[in-house]
């Protein structure tokens, strides 16, 4: 082996042994960048589609699947119509790091803010992440699967 090749693989073992140690923390910020993407957003048709987007590329077609159901109930029509913001602030993530693929529990706060009222709910989802390779529109590397929402409940209602 020649000393390139050494050092070629040293760097490539310690590149390998960094994204082990911080696989919990990119996983729990792709799973907030996700949510981000997914559920913040304001009353207009440009930024609901560029921030689904953005999500889209972080998950499979269960957040895809998701979209389309709400779009088919007119979810994103009726933020428009209604001038409804919506905002989600995720308060914590489990995340099993010991099996493959990570499953992961997201507990959020969900904020529609109307003219006259603002609700918050409470946001519960699941789901599992799997490796894929890093790019521009993933840069964590990561792929949330079988994405579901468990608890999407009404907890306060302020007027304003």
């Amino acid at each position: 082996m020649r000393r390139n090749q050494v050092v070629n693989i040293s760097v490539f073992s310690t590149f390998a042994a960094d994204r082990k140690d911080n696989i919990p923390v990119e996983a729990r910020d792709h799973i907030k960048m996700f949510h981000h993407y997914f559920f913040t957003l304001d009353p207009d048709e440009k930024v609901i589609n560029a921030n689904i987007g953005k999500a889209l590329y972080l998950a499979d077609e269960s957040a895809k699947n998701q979209y389309n159901d709400f779009k088919e109930k007119s979810y994103y029509n009726n933020l428009i119509s209604g001038n409804i913001s919506q905002q989600v602030v995720v308060d914590s993530v489990q995340l099993d790091i010991d099996q493959y693929p990570y499953y992961f529990k997201c507990f959020a706060t969900q904020k529609l803010i109307r003219a006259t009222s603002t609700i918050n709910r409470s946001l519960v989802t699941q789901g599992y992440l799997r490796n894929v390779a890093r790019s521009d529109n993933n840069p964590h590397g990561f792929l949330i699967q079988h994405w579901e929402t468990l608890a999407n409940r009404d907890t306060t209602l302020q007027h304003q």
